[in-house]
């Protein structure tokens, strides 16, 4: 029997789906950085994310460029080489000890038999600058993530990568600004800059001035997105919590919410100003052009899950923790992913004047 020709296929293949570009805003959180990877694994694998610009501070500087390496790397698939870029990072620092190791150290010498999860990490740390400082307790500036960094990234490819574009903000000491390094700027010395606790390491020193993490005045910064970067669309990875429901008491709940409250101030700043800036456009007192553009605005974070972890757990680099960090972030971009995609490139999800500036609620 003779088989009947079609033109075409009976099932055709499925349309390839539309690749929507966003912008990455990473922050920091020490070990809590783990649920950055996770995050990051899980658009890197999402073949319909573009990754246009990258900012991170801290412990988001350091998924930055991890994830920036293998892009860097020019391997057959960019995107295999970014996810095992960054396993390799967060495999080293659980290999390493992170600053847990040096902190534990530290604390023994000075403080006897108490427990970071007794009197909090934050809390360790804030004692600790009142009997001695980095330059008393780490004269020698020891710093294991320097060693990782420089074994794994190669920061004058990343120089010369033409996408994603790579931003890293860390603080000038002096005058408390924030500082952007990007292109042939972002070296080694500025990602340790952007990650450097005060309490536990002596400020890092580029072009003879000082700066420390880039937490304190940028975390992250959202503004070379914004100029530099073709995207509309920015994901924030947030770490750290906008809001408890209790108000804290005890001296270590209270030194952590003040930690939150720092490290989430210049964030707060930044959306202000977004909005401002979108309302202005909308209301056509502004002109979109090469100047101003409307923004779309998104957040992934770890809810309650990781609003729930002790504080001490930041400067942990213990793998099984770290590894649940990893599944709690690529569990929560996949859940974005399935409820959000579609918004993107049309509007924001976050409710910038709700969750940010304390006003009444905007459609999202």
């Amino acid at each position: 029997m003779r088989q009947l020709l079609l033109p075409f296929p009976l099932h055709p293949p499925a349309p390839a789906p539309s690749v929507r570009r966003v912008n990455l805003a990473l922050q920091g959180g020490g070990s809590h950085g783990a649920f950055t990877w996770g995050v990051l694994d899980a658009l890197l694998e999402d073949q319909r994310i573009q990754i246009d610009g990258i900012s991170g501070a801290s412990a988001g500087a350091v998924n930055a460029v991890a994830l920036a390496q293998g892009f860097a790397d020019k391997a057959s698939d960019p995107r295999d080489a970014a996810r095992a870029s960054l396993r390799r990072i967060w495999h080293g620092v659980a290999a390493m000890g992170s600053l847990g190791t040096m902190a534990e150290s530290i604390r023994k010498m000075m403080m006897g038999g108490w427990s970071p999860d007794q009197v909090g990490a934050n809390f360790l740390g804030n004692a600790m600058s009142q009997w001695a400082s980095p330059y008393q307790s780490n004269p020698l500036d020891i710093n294991p993530l320097r060693k990782l960094l420089e074994a794994e990234i190669d920061f004058v490819a990343i120089a010369n990568l033409k996408a994603p574009k790579v931003f890293v903000s860390a603080t000038h000491v002096t005058t408390g600004r924030v500082e952007i390094f990007s292109g042939e700027r972002l070296t080694l010395q500025a990602v340790m800059a952007s990650s450097c606790l005060p309490t536990l390491f002596q400020a890092v020193e580029i072009d003879g001035q000082a700066y420390w993490d880039g937490g304190f005045s940028s975390n992250p910064a959202l503004l070379p997105l914004i100029n530099q970067c073709d995207s509309c669309d920015i994901i924030v990875v947030q770490i750290n919590p906008l809001q408890r429901t209790n108000v804290p008491h005890t001296p270590h709940d209270i030194v952590d919410r003040v930690s939150e409250l720092t490290f989430n101030a210049s964030l707060l700043a930044q959306m202000r100003a977004i909005d401002f800036t979108n309302r202005l456009l909308a209301d056509g007192r502004l002109q979109e052009g090469a100047q101003y553009k409307s923004l779309f605005l998104h957040r992934i974070d770890g809810g309650e899950a990781l609003e729930d972890l002790p504080s001490s757990s930041k400067m942990s680099a213990d793998s099984v923790l770290l590894e649940q960090l990893f599944e709690m972030g690529q569990s929560a971009a996949k859940r974005w992913l399935a409820n959000h995609f579609e918004a993107l490139g049309q509007k924001s999800t976050v409710d910038i004047r709700r969750d940010y500036i304390g006003g009444p609620a905007q459609e999202v």
